[in-house]
């Protein structure tokens, strides 16, 4: 039984040819699903899988000799690649000096970000772990600040509809539901967020994006791990913070497109091809500002047990 995906439905095909084949086993060892197995010195495909191949492909990424190829689930051996050197690849210290360059930016410069900075951006988020391959994370690039200032503002007259959500008397019958946290939530940040964005909105002012020159949002599908794109969202986030531009992860608008029919209309005249658990809009642009200064964050608790 293969594992669904908005993309396939199908397990992928594992190919095996006996004449290369060693027998070493290293693809035995990293195939988690059980799909194969050492008979007689040669690899062989296992009788019970437990899923059927889901198209890592670590089999014929470890195997020595080429043996394996893996067809399916957008997933080939045209898909290979040599690995960089070790020696190529980032240190410990200056990983942690590009995190601690890092600022979340809403002052950009009136400067378009590129194509082929964008095209870098996805690329490297393209390998990030995004579940069970093929992966089902969607991304919407919006790649001018035309763009990114028309979906804001039509986010805003779309939450224009929703500001009920916000009224005293919703929060007052909503709280025993859904509990004092997400009561404090909306009194607190959500029912400003809404005022600051339709306020500003119909002064021809954006503050949900802060006219940034580009955006990108990262979402699933209903079969995806809500994991997914927000870890993809961190990985595109890295590299534009290498290619030397500013950025700066939005999560607020994601949850309100998600449920019901005004939602799904927003979500089809943007474009946006499924609702989602997870999501996340990265903002992209040229800094206007410089920091001189990082500032130490932490984590609520970090228990050795």
């Amino acid at each position: 039984m293969a594992i669904p995906t908005t993309r396939t439905k199908d397990v992928a095909q594992i190919i095996i040819n006996q004449d290369l084949c060693n027998g070493c086993g290293l693809c035995v060892s990293v195939c988690k699903d059980y799909g194969l197995e050492v008979i007689n010195g040669k690899i062989s495909q296992a009788a019970n899988p437990i899923f059927g191949c889901i198209g890592c492909g670590h089999c014929m990424s470890v195997c020595p000799n080429g043996a394996i190829r893996i067809e399916g689930r957008f997933t080939s051996a045209d898909h290979l690649f040599p690995l960089p050197r070790k020696e190529d690849a980032t240190t410990y210290l200056s990983y942690l000096n590009l995190l601690q360059r890092r600022r979340s930016i809403r002052e950009f410069k009136d400067k378009p970000v590129d194509r082929e900075l964008i095209d870098k951006i996805l690329a490297a988020a393209t390998q990030a772990p995004m579940g069970l391959p093929p992966s089902d994370t969607n991304v919407l690039v919006l790649d001018t600040a035309e763009k990114v200032r028309k979906f804001s503002f039509d986010y805003c007259d779309y939450l224009k509809s929703l500001k009920w959500m916000t009224s005293g008397w919703f929060l007052m019958l909503a709280r025993p539901f859904w509990g004092k946290e997400n009561d404090l939530l909306f009194r607190n940040f959500v029912r400003q967020m809404m005022d600051i964005f339709i306020s500003a909105r119909e002064k021809g002012e954006n503050m949900v994006t802060y006219d940034a020159p580009a955006a990108l949002y990262f979402y699933g599908s209903p079969f995806s791990d809500p994991a997914d794109p927000i870890i993809a969202a961190t990985y595109a986030m890295l590299a534009a913070e290498s290619l030397g531009l500013g950025t700066c992860m939005l999560g607020g608008m994601h949850p309100f497109i998600q449920s019901g029919g005004a939602a799904a209309k927003f979500r089809k005249n943007q474009g946006i091809r499924f609702k989602s658990k997870e999501g996340l809009i990265l903002i992209i642009g040229h800094p206007a500002v410089k920091y001189k200064m990082g500032i130490t964050r932490s984590f609520a608790n970090v228990d050795f047990v």
